[in-house]
């Protein structure tokens, strides 16, 4: 830390939290905060999701026997000021950075970390199955599960509630409903919340607060009457909840550490066998003012002065991929009604926002349910409307069974933009797009395509428009273009037809997607070593174009395919191709480079691409390998 604070320099642990007086705890929490935005304004990050659950933090590390008694975050990006308190404030400003703390809750980064959190909507599962786990193996302590920032709007939670209702298993739930997720929620949870928070009896009452720790602390007697069950219910309103087994609670003031505490310490000592749930109303941002302010409450930021709330941009030479998408479906729509775009509570991160603008009778946001989202576009494809089901590539991996079953097999027009493909840097191997090259065109009935760059971004979104017999998806990476001359939203391309970059002789590399740039880099470097490549940019995965690879196979001794994806991706379906014609007979010598099969921390996108071996250096070192041997055998570690 580089402040001195009277309280937070002298907590290490949460051991250290529960010997201070509960009336010192309010300073506590201003020095958490303090310090949260002190070092988040270094490091960028996910702020207003922590800003939000500070005093909740305090409460619970404080309530609760942590780490014996296990705190489970969901969507860990709510889990900084945790991390502060549990062990990493000397960390914490090496946030998402390489080497550094993970943005999000991680089991081998500290045993206050009980499971690992990026995604949302698992905290209740994950809960449940730790808390059955327990009674299993006759253990006596809590499991708390806080689960927030919009991930009550998934289907899994209620999956979760549902069972948990049923389980005879004590696990307590805090759902902290602070009306935001990413972007404002939408759909009939958030007004479903808000309906009960309009009620005449309000949390804010100390009153009413008395009376629901009255109520609460009196309800697990099995004697308990009538008349307590209509205060309940006049009091919380949580019908909903109740109906599901949850013995409901709330809504109380998050931030109001006196509220919190005697509620936590009671459903920490009553003696109850089914699932508690505390609905605890929080303020996205809360206690910084520009956040506060902010439309998404500084859900995510750069770099920023603490003083002004001004965030460090980075002078980019070309527009976003994202916001080429955005733009170019734009243009299409304007043209065609039957364009319909569709995002799971990422309209900013997939540019469906700037779309909305333009068009909202004609963008969907559903919430986070990128099940739901596939599903939904495959309903309106068959109604004759033209779905770009816009969704991150580590996000389409939850809708993947929708995928198949909805879509493929039904061969429905649903367009997949597919956003964040390949390593993503700071939010590290959880949000990497690494597997949908392989999940996608293992598929029957799709196409696939990769954007080298923005150019052929618009020119595969101009291909998706007249795709009318079956799925497709085109995948582009996080960040800025290359600056490259955008097209017109008329130039489309030859369905399964690649483009020959640069001819040479002897060595040919194939790329599918990104990496274009670096193998024209390593192009340069090998020249000067008096060897020339011939460099095609496939462009479809699927359908393979089987003549160019014919020809290039024929006329080369080595063929090196190259992508940003998992093995069983293009390269894999590349290699079946030339040895079901019986071109690897000919001397041919082939090489696959993928992502290692590994996990990769988060870092600068350069760097980790520099670890996956996918870098120009590594190129190089590939083609002059493979020239200088027949075969090849790497030792790994």
């Amino acid at each position: 830390m580089k402040k001195f604070y009277k309280y937070l320099n002298n907590i290490n642990f949460p051991s250290d939290l529960r010997k201070l007086k509960k009336e010192e705890l309010k300073y506590v929490a201003k020095e958490l905060r303090e310090e949260l935005i002190d070092a988040v304004s270094e490091t960028g990050g996910h702020l207003g999701a922590g800003l939000g659950v500070v005093e909740l933090t305090v409460a619970l590390h404080y309530i609760f026997d942590t780490p014996n008694d296990k705190l489970i975050w969901d969507v860990g990006h709510q889990s900084y000021p945790h991390k502060i308190l549990t062990g990493r404030k000397d960390k914490i400003r090496t946030l998402r950075q390489g080497n550094g703390l993970s943005g999000f809750t991680k089991r081998s980064e500290s045993e206050y970390d009980p499971f690992g959190a990026a995604h949302s909507s698992t905290s209740i599962s994950s809960g449940l199955g730790i808390a059955i786990g327990n009674k299993l193996s006759n253990k006596s302590t809590n499991v708390i599960s806080v689960i927030g920032d919009g991930a009550i709007s998934a289907g899994m939670a209620y999956e979760a509630m549902n069972n948990a209702g049923a389980s005879k298993t004590k696990i307590i739930v805090i759902l902290n409903d602070n009306d935001m997720s990413i972007a404002k929620p939408v759909g009939a949870m958030r007004s479903y919340l808000a309906k009960i928070l309009s009620g005449k009896i309000y949390f804010s009452f100390r009153e009413t607060v008395k009376l629901i720790i009255s109520a609460f602390s009196k309800r697990f007697s099995k004697k308990a009457g009538k008349a307590e069950d209509f205060l309940r219910s006049a009091v919380t309103g949580g019908t909903l909840f109740n109906s599901m087994g949850f013995y409901y609670v709330g809504p109380i003031n998050g931030h109001d550490l006196d509220a919190l505490l005697p509620v936590l310490q009671n459903a920490k000592e009553v003696s109850y066998d089914g699932p508690i749930m505390i609905h605890v109303k929080t303020e996205k941002g809360k206690g910084y003012s520009f956040a506060e302010k902010s439309e998404d409450k500084y859900h995510g930021v750069s770099k920023f002065n603490v003083s002004t709330g001004k965030q460090e941009k980075s002078k980019a030479i070309a527009p976003s991929y994202t916001k080429v998408f955005a733009n170019t479906l734009i243009e299409h729509a304007k043209n065609d009604s039957k364009v319909i775009g569709i995002t799971a509570a990422m309209p900013s991160g997939t540019g469906m926002d700037l779309f909305a603008e333009k068009f909202p009778d004609r963008m969907f946001d559903v919430g986070i349910a990128e099940q739901h989202a596939v599903t939904f576009a495959a309903g309106l494809a068959t109604e004759g409307f033209k779905p770009y089901a816009a969704i991150y590539s580590t996000f389409l991996q939850r809708a993947y069974d929708q995928v198949v079953h909805d879509v493929a097999i039904q061969s429905l027009p649903v367009r997949f933009a597919i956003d964040r493909a390949g390593l993503v840097g700071a939010d590290g191997p959880t949000h990497a797009g690494s597997f949908d090259i392989t999940y996608l065109t293992t598929l029957p009935n799709f196409i696939v395509m990769a954007a080298s760059d923005e150019a052929e971004l618009v020119k595969m979104i101009n291909t998706s428009i007249d795709i009318n017999d079956r799925p497709c998806a085109f995948r582009y990476p996080r960040g800025n273009g290359l600056g490259v001359k955008l097209p017109s939203i008329d130039e489309k391309l030859i369905v399964g037809k690649g483009k020959v970059v640069r001819e040479g002789k002897k060595v040919a590399i194939v790329n599918f997607g990104a990496r274009l740039n670096d193998i024209l880099k390593s192009s340069e470097i090998l020249q000067k070593k008096g060897i020339n490549l011939t460099i095609i940019d496939a462009r479809f995965a699927k359908p393979l174009d089987e003549n160019l690879l014919w020809q290039v196979a024929n006329e080369h001794e080595i063929l090196i395919t190259v992508e940003e994806g998992s093995i069983g991706g293009f390269g894999s379906h590349v290699s079946k191709f030339l040895t079901d014609k019986n071109l690897l007979d000919n001397n041919l010598k082939l090489r696959n480079m993928v992502l290692p099969d590994k996990f990769i921390d988060q870092d600068k996108p350069e760097h980790m691409y520099k670890i996956a071996g996918l870098d120009s250096i590594n190129i190089v070192d590939k083609v002059l390998e493979t020239l200088n041997s027949k075969v090849i055998i790497k030792k790994t570690n």
